[in-house]
């Protein structure tokens, strides 16, 4: 734990117990607020972990009315914050719906500064705790494959074909919008293969110039031209024994397409300036955006080419085509940034939840990583809005007309978005879906959503 003073807010409306409880409280940095309105103030400058609050605030000081009000609201705006209820001897009743509604824990007045101070301290305790596992969850990777957040059934089936292909020494070609994951995709290759042991070099055809991409992808010997001062080997040499990712091929200019082409065939390299063929043993994994099947039809890549580096295409669905796998993002991403940036649990506003799954995220994953980046830092209080996030609005496409197709995509759509909303949470998932949890897992087993 931090050595600074932890934040601790007090709702309380009388002043005397309010002065009462900040002298008990001074290990803390204490905040307090009389009513509903400045306690959440205060909650969203403050993003305090844990809370006191009395029951009994204004305009409702005898009864519970307001103090449960503004619990709900606490508990919606920041849902870890640690909420401990101060009652009377004969509020137990209320006590008791407070901690069925999420509150933390309850203390009797008048109270006891000591054991007062144990809630509170073990309270402070456990919020630090589940901050530390959720860092620790999103920093887990437990398989190459683990970076890839998706419960999408396309992107699902990419997985598996990963796993099938990884193992073998099959040219494999990547094929899906920027921003899709394809560097992601190819590094797990790598990783599961027989070569994880060795090197993968990664090479940009798009991000080089033309007059240097042949330096780099095959080397040059020394005096192969002005500034050639030393041999220098090239990224495919340099790669033997692993994995060589050629990103972008379909940006590769003709007279290189040549020289891979014949890499591909005969498995050596030349370097500029020399005269020796160097046999290389290495996997080639490529990838690109662009439609190669076109581009041969148009002269601009060669068939040959492409029929090397095509043994297994797999194509990698774009982030408006993956079924709810924009809220799940959006929820890891939080988390993530989040723990980066130094920053209390934030949560989701409803209609920043629905901007992200309507808009289209033409830059797919990296967009949107890039997006709630910005909006976890540009967020004011506890929760990110709409307006954090800068997203336009967009209208929902149409469904088919088939009666039986629309009931059950409908479904399994609903199933996936609800878990994917309240961040996998089964008992909530339930209650947004309006069913039991029973039915929800009958419906996760129908559907095979683990």
């Amino acid at each position: 734990m931090s050595q600074d003073k932890r934040k601790l807010l007090i709702v309380e409306d009388d002043a005397g117990l309010q002065k009462q409880l900040r002298w008990s409280l001074d290990a803390y940095e204490v905040l307090t607020a009389s009513d509903r309105e400045s306690a959440l103030a205060q909650l969203r400058r403050h993003e305090p972990a844990v809370i006191t609050m009395d029951l009994g605030l204004p305009p409702d000081p005898d009864g519970s009315s307001e103090g449960l009000a503004l619990l709900q609201q606490i508990l919606s705006l920041a849902p870890d914050t640690k909420v401990i209820v101060l009652t009377g001897n004969q509020d137990h009743a209320n006590a008791v719906q407070a901690i069925a509604m999420g509150a933390y824990d309850f203390h009797q007045k008048p109270i006891d500064p000591s054991v007062l101070n144990l809630i509170v301290e073990r309270a402070f305790y456990l919020h630090g705790l589940q901050q530390e596992n959720r860092w620790l969850q999103m920093n887990r990777v437990e398989s190459p494959l683990g970076g890839i957040i998706t419960r999408d059934p396309g992107m699902l089936k990419v997985c598996r074909n990963i796993e099938k292909v990884a193992p073998t020494s099959a040219t494999v070609m990547l094929l899906g919008n920027s921003g899709t994951g394809k560097e992601v995709l190819a590094r797990a290759l790598h990783q599961l293969s027989a070569r994880s042991s060795k090197r993968f070099m990664a090479i940009n055809c798009a991000a080089i110039p033309e007059n240097l991409l042949e330096s780099e992808l095959f080397g040059y010997e020394k005096g192969a031209f002005t500034g050639a001062a030393k041999q220098t080997l090239g990224k495919i040499e340099l790669a033997s024994g692993g994995t060589f990712f050629l990103d972008e091929v379909g940006d590769l200019p003709m007279a290189l397409q040549a020289k891979l082409l014949r890499f591909l065939q005969e498995r050596v390299v030349e370097r500029i300036g020399g005269r020796a063929e160097i046999p290389v043993d290495v996997r080639v994994v490529c990838a690109t955006h662009q439609n190669l099947k076109d581009m041969v039809a148009s002269g601009r890549f060669r068939e040959d080419l492409y029929y090397r580096l095509s043994e297994i295409v797999i194509m990698i669905p774009s982030l408006r085509d993956r079924i709810g796998d924009a809220a799940l993002l959006a929820h890891h991403f939080k988390n993530k940034f989040c723990a980066q940036e130094g920053r209390s649990s934030l949560n989701f506003s409803e209609d920043a939840m629905v901007r992200i799954e309507t808009h289209a995220w033409p830059g797919n994953v990296r967009e949107m990583e890039n997006c709630i980046k910005r909006a976890v830092i540009m967020a004011d209080g506890p929760q990110i809005t709409a307006e954090d996030l800068g997203l336009a609005a967009a209208a929902e496409p149409d469904e088919p007309l088939n009666l039986r197709q629309v009931r059950d995509e409908a479904g399994h759509k609903a199933l996936i978005k609800a878990l994917a909303r309240v961040d996998g949470n089964a008992v909530k998932a339930a209650e947004l879906l309006g069913i039991s949890r029973p039915t929800l897992y009958d419906l996760m087993n129908k559907y095979g959503i683990k």
